[in-house]
């Protein structure tokens, strides 16, 4: 399966920061595409804005809804207008539109698992891959091209792993392949025929650790919880030699109703860099199981499982802080800071992430039914 990659390049979150993505928008020569579901890095909108500013074509395809809301997307998207940035939406199809992809020059291929924000980039593991194969990118540009304008995608191509089109197809094979061992970075897998897969590789003596949550039961399943970083990254690495890195988690909604991509490759060194950092992160993640999660409609327990998720899976909340000052006062940091601007965006950043949470919650209930 697939086809062989040069000139990969792994982005590793939080150890290589913005500088790649930035460099990329900056080496441009005539077009930059970019799809985006959340945005707040002042570097590279500078970047993008610089390009635009020099002659390139640069089209940012921003998603009809996100968690941050309505009022949100508008303002960025009239913020990029005024830069000279050809804005597109996305369609109202599926449940949200949570790829990210960046393709510069239709030449190089960023696909990441990340957003363009603080709170992804800088306090954050996650990854990014980038290629300059000539097929994967040809493939990405049509994906793009094909939700700009809002047309059905088919897939042509099975590295490139896209949901609702061929994502459940192509990661079940992925993980049916694995022989000795599959190491997973997943914030929550919770579609029980991924789970009965995993477990069924497991029985069949194939070393299967997990760094994340595994909702349901998940016996026969090694899991631990990340240890100093939010955990934002699908990742998965089969027998040390291939991996995935994508925006969609073994989650039935994502596999199944969201637009989110990903891509399976074979680079030795980009593999190695994972497996190296997979080991590290095992090393420092809490021993144990983390407790068992049972989805629940009921108002009680909706609100504690909130409750845990912004206190315990938001180490975010100083980041949301930090993401909130810096976009209040720039880089200006002796300017006098207005402490009420300061609360109020505080307060919608952790109202995004209770507004997410909750969504994706019951959209869950809704696709378990």
């Amino acid at each position: 399966m697939g086809c062989r990659e040069f000139a990969m390049i792994l982005l590793v979150q939080p150890d290589d920061g913005v500088n790649e993505l930035v460099r990329g928008i900056d080496a441009a020569k005539a077009t930059i595409e970019i799809t985006i579901f959340r945005f707040d890095h002042r570097k590279i909108e500078s970047a993008l804005t610089n390009a635009a500013k020099r002659g390139i074509f640069v089209h940012a395809l921003i998603a009809r809804v996100n968690s941050g809301g309505e009022k949100y997307l508008r303002k960025l998207e009239m913020r990029l207008l005024d830069r000279g940035i050809t804005v597109g939406r996305t369609g109202n199809n599926l449940a949200r539109y949570h790829s990210k992809l960046m393709i510069i020059d239709r030449q190089v291929l960023y696909l990441m698992g990340f957003n363009y924000t603080y709170l992804d980039i800088v306090h954050s593991r996650s990854f990014g891959a980038v290629t300059k194969n000539k097929r994967i990118v040809q493939e990405g540009a049509k994906l793009f091209e094909a939700d700009a304008k809002r047309q059905s995608y088919v897939a042509g191509l099975e590295t490139l792993v896209v949901s609702p089109v061929n994502a459940r197809k192509q990661l079940t094979a992925f993980i049916r392949g694995a022989r000795k061992q599959l190491l997973i970075y997943d914030p929550k897998i919770s579609d029980v025929p991924m789970i009965h897969l995993l477990q069924q590789r497991a029985r069949a003596g194939v070393e299967v650790r997990i760094i994340g949550k595994v909702a349901h039961n998940h016996a026969d399943l090694t899991v631990r919880k990340l240890a100093n970083l939010r955990l934002h990254t699908r990742t998965i690495i089969r027998d040390r030699q291939r991996a995935f890195i994508g925006s969609q988690s073994l989650r039935g909604i994502e596999l199944d109703g969201r637009r989110e991509a990903g891509l399976i490759f074979h680079d030795a060194r980009a593999v190695g860099v994972l497996v190296k950092t997979f080991e590290k992160d095992w090393g420092m993640a809490m021993a144990g199981v983390p407790p068992k999660e049972k989805m629940s409609v009921s108002t009680g327990k909706a609100a504690k499982r909130l409750a845990e998720v912004v206190t315990q899976e938001n180490p975010s909340l100083a980041a949301l802080i930090e993401g909130s000052l810096k976009e209040v006062v720039g880089r200006n940091d002796k300017v006098k800071v207005d402490s009420k601007k300061v609360e109020r965006k505080v307060k919608e950043a952790v109202k995004a992430v209770v507004d997410e949470t909750l969504r994706d919650a019951m959209a869950e209930v809704k696709a378990n039914k």
